[in-house]
């Protein structure tokens, strides 16, 4: 799976911006562009840990890979 990831320079603070668009608040910054897509790597990382979770009885959790 490939993502877009906009970065650009934030004139008013003279950092660096990087927002994953398709993924809602899963965004950051750094000084240097470089940075910003180093902590970007770090953001999804997260984004996409699984958050533990009480299942119904009968339910069952599936993982699902994208091609």
């Amino acid at each position: 799976m490939k993502l877009r990831l906009l970065v650009e320079l934030d004139a008013e603070t003279n950092r660096w911006s990087a927002v994953f668009p398709e993924l809602p608040g899963c965004a950051t910054a750094g000084d240097t562009e470089a940075e910003a897509v180093a902590n970007a790597k770090e953001a999804l990382a997260l984004w996409f840990e699984p958050a533990p979770m009480k299942l119904a009885k009968g339910a069952k959790m599936l993982e699902l890979a994208v091609p």
